[in-house]
Formats: structure tokens, C-alpha cells, sequence
């Protein structure tokens, strides 16, 4: 059987993970490799087994085809959002009681500005 790469997946992965605010250690630890495994990836010519493929698709919240280079993106890189997101899962971690109030003073706080400028 003819072993076939696909081009430019290792710069793919590591601009989706760039973007998703996330270091090599922390996706690894996210799906069960280590560090180095995905910066093998991220620079060898090669693509990971289909299961590791769909732990870092669900890991990196977009499809295996995205990754794999079969659709388009559909976002560009935003470092202000990534490090939005990256915060939004710290915050996923707190205590229930922590996390609501956190999102009670960002509402509160939207609202105060919503209220502000109509």
C-alpha cells in the first residue's frame, strides 16, 4: 500500500494550536501524549494514527478535514481571542460558586456598559 503525507499538516496543527492559546505541552497533556510526540508532529512529514488525529480535532475544537488540510479555515489567527479562550477554560476549572460569580460581575458589567451607551 502506497503510504501518502499530507502537505502541510504539521504547520496546520501547530497554527490551530497557536491560535487556541495552547503550547505543545498543554495540548499533549489534553490528549494523553507527550510534548514531544506533538512537536514531532508539528515538524516531521508525517500525520498521526486516525485516533490520535480525532483526539487532537476534538481537542482543538475543529473537524480531522480542517486539520488535515481538506477545508478551508474558517478563522484567522487572533492573538486578543486566543488568549480569550484560554482564559474561558481557566475559568472553566473554578468551583461552580467561583464561576458564577465571575459570570455574574461580566454580565453586570456588560449590561452597565450596554445601559451606558443607548
Amino acid at each position: 500500500m502506497k503510504e501518502r503525507t499530507i502537505e502541510g499538516f504539521g504547520e496546520r496543527l501547530a497554527e490551530i494550536r497557536q491560535s487556541r492559546g495552547l503550547t505543545q505541552s498543554d495540548l499533549a497533556e489534553k490528549v494523553g501524549v507527550s510534548q514531544r510526540v506533538i512537536a514531532y508532529y508539528e515538524h516531521a512529514e508525517a500525520q498521526p494514527p486516525g485516533a490520535l488525529l480525532v483526539d487532537l480535532a476534538k481537542t482543538l475544537q475543529v473537524s480531522a478535514d480542517h486539520l488535515l488540510g481538506l477545508k478551508l479555515p474558517k478563522e484567522t489567527k487572533n492573538p486578543k481571542r486566543a488568549r480569550l479562550m484560554k482564559r474561558l477554560q481557566r475559568l472553566e476549572k473554578l468551583p461552580p460558586t467561583d464561576l458564577r460569580f465571575v459570570l455574574k460581575m461580566v454580565d453586570g458589567l456588560i449590561d452597565q456598559r450596554s445601559r451606558a451607551s443607548a
